[in-house]
């Protein structure tokens, strides 16, 4: 097992530049199945999910191919197994996202009930209730979903149950080679848009992009050699962003999309950080006095929940109480428990409440890692604690920001990896 050992209370300086969105490169790997061809993907974050979902990809026949750092050549021609691996789908929550794409390139799917994360329930009932519109019969037997259709139906209206991100992409590839589908309350985030630029590419045509309602024209011709660069991560961007403000640093972050980041900028704003944001860069600069905000995750374009948690650290060195409402999930406010050891002064008030008061001083300690989000959280606290701070667990953060300790040392960060 691994932990970092951080040494807190440095100022971050310099340039760090924001890796490929993990949110977006899972789907459009599951995606390349659809159709046999290769895909080349560029901007890919080597992360844990990543090569999960790729050692998934290799055991069902595909062939992949890393061509340089963070690029990898799949070739899907030989995939023929509709069966992804149970112990490895048990690992990732994204595996999830494997049924719509085999769905559509076999018309039947077996896999177990994905792991990944513990924040809260998340059932698959939003899209299998979308998958029975489309025709597609649905089993729980020995552990393992089975889902088949000999013909999806085609002229669907498939009205999802919530804006979930995982259902509309699950759907969008089921349905990218029907005729036609209307998706009503599809989600709208960034990597949703990248998925539906990336079917277009291969071949399907899709309207209505950035908005809740999809019309799919699905298409049997595909392309046979694919090209796709993956976007910026809008999580990775915020949290370095975060890190950055809360350490009163100066840090240019490049590949930095602000239209994907409106709301937290927004936020900044409130708050009193010092910024500029412009040309795919955000410019972070020391700021005096933090004011109190209140913070409600929401769908996008609303606060990002995966963000509350690195936000509440900057809230500690903010003047007053701020109110966090997580109306995403019932279990992210685990992580307040290791802050409050660290000093912060928080108060949970219920499952989707909690009360931040600054500011505080916070001092390093022995602390646990989660979940990924909070992982990061804790990485943020430590750098501006007093003293050294150990996290553990940190294989969670691994699986979902690349070379994050590398990438804070570069900007004068005093983190260290260690066995344990």
């Amino acid at each position: 097992m691994e932990k970092f050992k951080i040494i807190g209370g440095t100022h971050l300086r310099g340039k760090v530049t924001v890796s490929g969105s993990k949110n977006a490169v899972l789907p459009i790997i599951a995606a390349t199945i659809i159709h046999p061809a290769v895909y080349k993907l560029s901007n890919v974050p080597e992360i844990d999910d990543v090569k999960i979902m790729l050692k998934i990809m290799r055991k069902m026949g595909a062939e992949i191919k890393k061509v340089r750092k963070n690029v990898f050549e799949i070739n899907t021609k030989k995939i023929s197994s509709y069966e992804p691996d149970y112990k490895l789908v048990r690992n990732i929550r994204a595996s999830v996202l494997f049924i719509g794409p085999l769905l559509a390139r076999f018309g039947k799917v077996k896999i177990a009930q994905p792991g990944g994360c513990f924040i809260g329930s998340r059932p698959l009932t939003t899209h299998f209730t979308a998958f029975e519109k489309l025709g597609v019969s649905i089993e729980e037997e020995g552990g393992y979903y089975i889902l088949s259709a000999k013909r999806m139906k085609t002229n669907k209206k498939v009205v999802l149950g919530e804006i979930s991100v995982t259902a509309t992409e699950n759907i969008l590839m089921a349905a990218s080679k029907i005729n036609f589908t209307k998706i009503r309350l599809a989600a709208s985030e960034p990597h949703v848009e990248d998925l539906c630029n990336f079917l277009i590419k291969i071949g399907v045509t899709i309207e209505g992009i950035n908005t809740h309602n999809l019309k799919v024209y699905g298409n049997r011709n595909f392309k046979s050699y694919i090209e796709h660069r993956i976007i910026p991560d809008q999580i990775e961007a915020g949290t370095l962003a975060i890190a950055a403000a809360v350490s009163r640093g100066n840090v240019e972050i490049n590949d930095f999309i602000s239209d994907h980041n409106d709301i937290l900028l927004n936020k900044f704003e409130e708050i009193g950080i010092n910024f500029e944001a412009r040309d795919k860069k955000l410019f972070i600069k020391p700021s005096t006095v933090l004011k109190a905000v209140n913070i409600r995750t929401d769908i996008y374009p609303g606060f990002p929940t995966d963000l509350q948690a690195p936000m509440v650290v900057l809230l500690t060195q903010a003047e007053g109480t701020s109110e966090i409402n997580e109306t995403m999930f019932e279990s992210r406010f685990g992580y307040m428990q290791e802050l409050k050891k660290m000093g912060a002064d928080v108060v949970i008030s219920g499952v989707h409440h909690a009360l931040v008061t600054g500011s505080v001083p916070l001092y390093g300690t022995k602390i646990s890692s989660f979940d990924l989000r909070a992982g990061a959280t804790l990485i943020i606290a430590s750098l501006i604690a007093e003293g050294e701070s150990e996290i553990d667990n940190i294989h969670l953060i691994d699986r979902g920001y690349e070379n994050i300790e590398k990438k804070l040392n570069s900007l004068g960060a005093k983190i260290e990896r260690v066995i344990h």
